[in-house]
């Protein structure tokens, strides 16, 4: 017994860090309440959380009324914007130093974070509008890449990843997700992890020389009602996975093995989660229902992207 145990991942505890505070709350109901979360009264769901260093800010999405919030240091709250939208996934572009958002309702947006200004990037793929972005993240030399959820899922396993190059060029790499959430791209940028919600499971997939993608499998495989969602990655190669309903982080080694588990201590809803501060190394875990940004220091810095030295 004593050997079962120590193979056992190791377990460790978030710590609430801050909540959505009361001002900011609307119980009522949304389109994405109505269609997503079959008619139950919200008053929030936060998601989408980045981290941004030259601003020392943390921001989050508002999926079902349309807004974005800033978090100082301190735990103080700021709306940034309002919109007509359902925003979720957030990236931020060292280059054009803007927030890129995966909006359900309105595409892949950009919003700069100083003048709100706040524009259209991508709504359509050849002609036809997105079924409904969820997430993204981005590579050093500025591509996104980005997941096209809608409502797909095993009935209907047509969720999509694109690629977007700088210069507008939007590329389709997958056409057969089921529901296509978080995602993270391998340290050398040679490979894509996408968190397949409704498959309950992670899938890895190789990135050619000719921006082509093939034989796809399966990097890690979960349980539960519902499945993984946002995604991160450790300095160390380790790739951490949010489970929706859960209220569980799992930590895999670069070789899937299943290393640590992050609890939640409130809410099972954990949807998402960043690296912050300005060493880089707390991880922010979004628990959505409860409205609530958890924390947990890391034992090494978080990893965003390589840098031009490697």
């Amino acid at each position: 017994m004593a050997n079962v145990q120590n193979s056992l991942p190791a377990i460790i505890q978030a710590v609430e860090w801050t909540s959505l505070p009361p001002e900011f709350r609307r119980l009522g109901l949304s389109e994405h309440s109505i269609n997503q979360k079959r008619g139950k009264l919200l008053d929030s769901f936060l998601e989408g959380p980045i981290y941004v260093p030259a601003l020392d800010l943390l921001f989050v999405t508002d999926i079902p009324y349309g807004r974005i919030f800033s978090i100082d240091s301190n735990a103080n709250w700021t709306l940034v914007t309002d919109y007509d939208g359902e925003p979720n996934g957030l990236v931020w572009n060292h280059i054009t130093k803007k927030i890129i958002i995966a909006d359900f309702k309105q595409g892949i947006l950009e919003l700069d974070p100083i003048s709100k200004e706040l524009k259209t990037i991508v709504a359509r793929f050849q002609g036809e509008r997105l079924k409904g972005p969820n997430d993204l993240v981005i590579s050093a030399d500025g591509v996104i890449y980005f997941t096209d959820q809608g409502m797909t899922g095993l009935q209907d396993p047509t969720g999509r990843v694109f690629r977007l190059y700088p210069d507008g060029r939007l590329q389709l790499l997958i056409s057969n997700g089921p529901s296509p959430n978080g995602l993270v791209l391998s340290r050398d940028e040679k490979a894509l992890f996408v968190a397949m919600t409704r498959d309950n499971a992670v899938w890895y997939v190789p990135l050619l020389s000719d921006g082509s993608v093939q034989r796809i499998g399966r990097f890690s495989s979960y349980y539960g009602i519902g499945g993984p969602d946002g995604m991160a990655q450790d300095a160390e190669g380790n790739i951490l996975v949010a489970h929706s309903t859960l209220g569980t982080v799992f930590v895999h080694a670069a070789n899937g093995e299943l290393v640590m588990k992050a609890k939640s201590p409130r809410g099972a809803h954990t949807t998402n989660l960043t690296w912050g501060s300005p060493s880089m190394n707390v991880l922010y875990i979004v628990e959505s229902q409860t409205a609530t940004i958890l924390r947990v220091d890391w034992h090494c810095q978080g990893w965003l992207m390589k840098s031009g030295k490697e």
